[in-house]
């Protein structure tokens, strides 16, 4: 039985950019609980799915998703692993909506939270609203003490050296005006794991006005984690990169 999908009558367009690698099997789920959550909310929606190479078959199953939720799923492929950070740029070059939602495939960020930032978004027509871990009733699930401690502490190091104003600067799930996104991808030139940080900080500096909805954080399901002690080194870099810049 087919997908059943529909557009609203809105004028809102919320593109979510997706990138992938190695991820067919989560894949299929996370864009079925993205056609649930915006058909029951009668949300305009696209996903675009950016897929650096994956080599375990992670664009055969995005073209059979592309066919089985058309139009609302469009596969655009990259060679080669380049980096999340240009993951999103390029993804953005092919999206139609005035609004844009970045997440990870990975089951990280559940779409039921999309429309509270949504909500959160119209209340006060901010240009940013990102998902929090560290603030209400957010939370994180599936990680050792190690893990939650490091990440804690990423955030509490950036946050006295940069004074963000808000919770959870490494937070990959969030919710940007679309004209807002291009022009802090225009003016930063961060890239790598460190890139969501620069985005943040960049938006404050320029005035752009971020809200916070909490969210629950869950480990990955399938699949390895891309975050190894490099990403953790290149982040330290990044903070005091901005620092020096902001």
């Amino acid at each position: 039985m087919a997908p059943q999908t529909r557009h609203s009558s809105g004028k809102d367009l919320y593109s979510v950019i997706l990138p992938t690698f190695n991820e067919r099997q989560n894949l299929p789920i996370i864009t079925w609980l993205l056609n649930r959550t915006f058909t029951e909310n009668n949300i305009n929606w696209e996903l675009i799915i950016v897929d650096d190479g994956s080599p375990d078959g992670t664009q055969t199953v995005a073209k059979q998703l592309e066919k089985a939720y058309s139009p609302h799923v469009t596969l655009k492929t990259r060679t080669g692993k380049l980096g999340l950070g240009t993951a999103y740029v390029h993804g953005l070059q092919f999206a139609k909506g005035n609004y844009i939602i970045i997440m990870d495939a990975d089951f990280s960020h559940h779409p039921k939270f999309i429309p509270r930032m949504i909500a959160k978004q119209k209340e006060a027509d901010y240009d940013i609203v990102t998902g929090t871990r560290y603030a209400g009733d957010g939370g994180v699930f599936g990680w050792d003490l190690k893990r939650k401690v490091t990440s804690k502490g990423a955030n509490i190091f950036a946050d006295t050296v940069l004074r963000p104003g808000v919770s959870d600067l490494t937070g990959s799930f969030r919710l940007y005006k679309r004209d807002v996104l291009q022009k802090l991808f225009d003016i930063t030139d961060v890239r790598g794991f460190s890139m969501q940080m620069a985005l943040a900080v960049t938006a404050k500096s320029k005035g752009f006005t971020i809200a916070e909805v909490p969210i629950t954080f869950v480990d990955r399901l399938f699949g390895e984690s891309k975050l190894g002690g490099e990403e953790i080194v290149e982040y330290a870099k990044g903070v005091l990169q901005l620092w020096m810049k902001v």
